[in-house]
């Protein structure tokens, strides 16, 4: 009984929350902590998104995760900034119109005055909140451009249409594998696991 008992103990202090409702996200994230020796719990949130920044959204998530479940969280907040816009749409990406779909064609049609190519970069930044510590932040991006036609039936968002000029693809295009050596949730992952926080 005592065997079970710390059995169930290690299995839940090895537990590491995910603080999303977005199953392309939460896919992702097994993929790419798969080796780090943690069972990955998904928690929706609907914690309002008043960050100025990436990282303070992230941060918004992964602490409204760690107070309902007591377990170690990851919040993400992630964008796309395109350069003749500005920047944006940024902190508004999965805020332009209610579905991706609309959203991809109103970045389409803001960008048709501008002539290509249309610069731009993911950004993705990570909050680890874990009981104990001060909430800590990593980031990470991949520089790339937005092409008119959507290309690749895989990934989510607006994988479709940002294409990894080294590599001659979209992230729609990418194998899940192929799209981690490339993007920036994998460069923000690559650096959260480089930090030992969650050895």
């Amino acid at each position: 009984m005592a065997e079970k008992v710390s059995e169930e103990v290690a299995r839940v202090s090895r537990s590491l929350v995910i603080a999303t409702s977005n199953k392309g996200k939460l896919a992702e994230y097994t993929d790419l902590l798969s080796g780090a020796g943690y069972e990955l719990v998904p928690y929706s949130t609907n914690v309002e998104e008043t960050g100025r920044t990436y990282a303070a959204n992230a941060i918004l998530k992964a602490e409204a995760a760690l107070a309902a479940t007591g377990l170690p969280s990851i919040g993400d907040d992630t964008g796309l900034e395109v350069d003749v816009l500005g920047g944006l749409p940024g902190l508004q990406s999965a805020r332009v119109a209610p579905t991706q779909a609309e959203r991809t064609a109103a970045l389409l049609t803001w960008l048709k005055p501008f002539p290509r190519p249309w610069g731009a970069r993911f950004v993705c930044s990570i909050a680890l909140a874990m009981p104990g510590f001060e909430t800590r932040t990593v980031e990470g991006s991949c520089a790339g451009e937005v092409v008119p036609e959507w290309l690749g039936g895989v990934g989510f968002g607006y994988d479709p249409i940002f294409l990894v000029p080294v590599s001659g693809l979209t992230f729609g295009q990418m194998a899940p594998a192929l799209k981690h050596q490339y993007s920036h949730r994998g460069a923000a992952v690559k650096a959260l696991l480089a930090t030992g926080w969650l050895s």
